[in-house]
């Protein structure tokens, strides 16, 4: 298992962003050389946990519990194979492509050891938007994305430090609840009766996702 390529955007103007000043830093590009990764600070002040990689909408992503996304190749060789078309690392927005790793699969709560220094934690699967949607130029992608639910997962920033293409990843704790990213994806958007199942992971949530599954749980009981 490994990182392909360390991506990140820069800031530019699309016209598909809900954004008042009509930037985005979805489009992802392998960086060359190491990447300094730390936690950024709560969300809606921090941005990415990636040095030098823009996030425009702080409302919605960046933040702890999303620091860093990650996409498996294998998810996108998949999707080259549906669309027809080639995807490059990054395309998706990931800042971490990977290889022989099962993102969508991983376990809330799980940690990866990403070359000699970072330690990052499973959080959450991503929610596609509608910047997603005209980045990608594809009819329907919200609907369809959601429906595929091969989601990839965030990450939040346990040991921080630097990471580049290349470097090896090692699963260092897998929890045993059985709660995977793409499981939460499902939960939070088109089977709301897994919402309670979530629960076992605990704070590794998402803490959006959890507050979300604790008051759903207790309108269930009203």
């Amino acid at each position: 298992m490994k990182l392909l390529s360390v991506n990140v955007g820069r800031p530019r103007p699309v016209p598909y962003t809900s954004q008042p000043d009509g930037v985005t830093g979805i489009d992802k590009q392998p960086a060359e050389g190491p990447v300094r990764v730390a936690a950024p600070g709560p969300k809606g002040i921090g941005a990415s946990g990636l040095a030098g990689d823009a996030v425009c909408d702080t409302r919605h992503h960046g933040g702890d519990d999303q620091a860093v996304y990650a996409y498996a190749r294998e998810d996108l060789d998949a999707w080259e194979r549906e669309l027809g078309r080639p995807l490059a690392n990054g395309c998706f927005g990931e800042n971490l492509t990977t290889d022989g790793l099962d993102v969508s699969g991983a376990l809330i709560g799980e940690r990866w050891r990403i070359g000699p220094q970072v330690v990052l934690e499973v959080t959450a699967g991503r929610i596609p938007c509608t910047t997603f949607q005209g980045h990608m130029g594809e009819r329907g992608w919200v609907k369809r994305f959601t429906q595929k639910a091969a989601t990839g997962a965030y990450l939040r920033v346990i040991e921080p430090g630097e990471i580049r293409s290349g470097d090896p990843v090692e699963i260092v704790y897998r929890p045993e609840h059985g709660v995977t990213a793409a499981m939460q994806f499902r939960a939070v958007t088109t089977e709301r009766e897994l919402l309670p199942r979530l629960l076992a992971a605990g704070e590794a949530l998402h803490s959006e996702t959890l507050a979300q599954a604790r008051k759903y749980v207790a309108q269930q009981r009203v």
